[in-house]
């Protein structure tokens, strides 16, 4: 092998969870989420194993996301979800007893659903105990990012709130995956000079930049992107691959615009009559994405209906064309630097599966690939690369993200600035009652500070800004800076002014239950 390939998936969701509700909008994130990309990358991960394919992946699993996994609520309002839409597919089915090209694909609806249960089941529902198996096994290397994705280099200004975020993400890493996690995914791959100090301090050895992040640093790399360097406390750092970015997120050239490929917006939660499809939407009171969705991406005009194998064939051409690009690319570097180059390439784990649909067949055929066809580029994890390759430049990255423009445009701008005051008031709040509490605090205080932390780290998750400049759910974004921030706020008066009301404190426990371990002391 001449060099290196490094595939990251980076799974994360914000943390959505309302039990006050029998059926909730914006839980049907978590749960299109896992129909559609967590157990299709189970399910190929199994194959690989089955087929004796050695193809290590690195996969970053949020806190947040690991929460609700967890969670025995959602999950069992998953598998309500999903027989839900097994039942839909049978109604398809006969519906569309008829029309043979549409029948087909509600049959593949039926087979891929009721897949997608039989592996449900198979774990018990517990989608981090199967990840946690695979790693296990030296298959998959899990990383973790901070607790509620906060966009840290937001936090400078009050660094306790950094640490804060770090320290929580490892301590629930380790009690998900029984050992320290050795990688992060800094939120939005946005990194601003201090951030590694908290890294060192949760012993964390990598973490992945965006492209220009590290090209700017100083003193300029030696091997651009195709090998890390060591931020002068000794934190490595992966570059991403631009080439390989490209080839995959480029809304002009980007494989998943391929017209064979399925069409996302267009779904029969949409076309169909409104009393049909009522019983399996997201909310019932109004339309929604069900899932099944008939038709490819033919442009703007007459859609054209999806066809499976004419997908398949285009996710195995594209698998096969992203491999020779990699072995060229490999090829070309190993030929004029001292060492086997690597070509880091993350992305969103969304992306495949959710957003285009054949995305985990272009991996499973990509994996295939480069373990029978050739012999010049090898998966490799990051941990994995700098164990074989210890020594490496040192050098400080220049402060970067991967969002619009390299920096903070989309989570700092006119539609969501008002967020950042009200949180550094709420931040240094935090800190103060940490001190003050720091030697001791009743049974009820412990419980209302576990709880002010909870909801300060929720206030401050980048998802919120992030929905609020793209418009995607702006209210529901804006209500729930609003609630954690209000929420704060009265545990803060009940811990300073007057009293914990332990009823109330029992509720919003019962609602923001995510972190039962979290230490408010690293707010100090």
């Amino acid at each position: 092998m001449q060099g290196y390939l490094s595939i990251i998936l980076h799974a994360h969701l914000p943390f959505v969870r309302h039990p006050e509700h029998e059926k909730f909008l914006e839980e049907s994130w978590l749960f299109e989420a896992i129909t559609e990309t967590y157990l299709p990358l189970v399910q190929i991960l199994e194959s690989w194993r089955r087929d004796g394919i050695m193809a290590p992946i690195t996969l970053s699993l949020s806190p947040t996301l690991c929460a609700m996994l967890g969670d025995e609520l959602l999950r069992s309002r998953y598998e309500r979800h999903l027989v839900g839409l097994i039942e839909l597919a049978e109604k398809e089915i006969h519906r569309t007893h008829w029309d043979r090209a549409f029948r087909e694909l509600a049959w593949m609806y039926h087979h891929r659903l009721s897949l997608a249960r039989e592996t449900w089941s198979f774990y018990s529902g517990n989608l981090i105990s199967a990840f946690k198996n695979f790693q296990d096994e030296g298959r998959i290397e899990i990383i973790t990012t901070a607790a509620t994705h906060g966009l840290l280099p937001l936090m400078n200004g009050h660094p306790p709130s950094v640490r804060a975020q770090i320290l929580t993400a490892r301590d629930h890493y380790t009690k998900c995956f029984g050992r320290p996690p050795r990688g992060i995914w800094l939120p939005e791959c946005a990194y601003a000079v201090g951030v590694e100090k908290y890294l060192q301090e949760a012993d964390i050895r990598w973490f992945t930049l965006d492209t220009h992040g590290l090209l700017h640093a100083q003193p300029r790399p030696r091997y651009g992107t195709f090998a890390p360097v060591f931020t002068p406390n000794g934190v490595a750092v992966f570059g991403r691959d631009f080439d390989s970015s490209r080839q995959v997120w480029s809304k002009h050239e980007g494989y998943p615009g391929d017209p064979r490929y399925r069409d996302f917006y267009r779904d029969i939660g949409f076309d169909l009559d409104f009393d049909y499809v009522r019983p399996h939407l997201p909310s019932p009171d109004n339309r929604g994405f069900t899932g099944l969705k008939y038709f490819r991406i033919t442009g703007s005009g007459q859609k054209e209906i999806y066809q499976r194998d004419h997908a398949l064939a285009a996710a195995n051409e594209h698998a096969a064309h992203f491999l020779a690009e990699r072995v060229t690319q490999v090829s070309s570097a190993a030929a004029i630097i001292d060492r086997p180059p690597i070509v880091v390439a993350p992305y969103d784990a969304e992306l495949f599966g959710h957003w285009w649909y054949e995305g985990p067949e272009f991996l499973d055929a990509l994996a295939r690939k480069m373990f029978s066809e050739q012999k010049v580029v090898e998966l490799i994890t990051p941990g994995e690369y700098l164990h074989r390759h210890p020594t490496n430049q040192i050098a400080t990255p220049g402060a970067s993200s991967w969002g619009e423009e390299g920096y903070w445009r989309v989570w700092l701008n006119e539609s969501n600035e008002w967020i950042y005051p009200h949180l550094q008031i709420a931040q240094e709040r935090m800190t103060k009652l940490a001190k003050k509490f720091s030697k001791r605090a009743s049974g009820l205080q412990k419980r209302a500070l576990k709880q002010a932390a909870r909801e300060l780290l929720l206030a401050q998750a980048s998802d919120w800004p992030f929905i609020l400049r793209a418009g995607t759910s702006p209210d529901y974004a804006r209500r729930r800076v609003k609630d954690h921030l209000l929420r704060f706020i009265a545990l803060h008066d009940m811990l300073t002014i007057t009293r914990v009301d332990e009823k109330w404190l029992a509720e919003i426990e019962s609602r923001d239950n995510l972190f039962p371990d979290v230490d408010w002391n690293y707010w100090k």
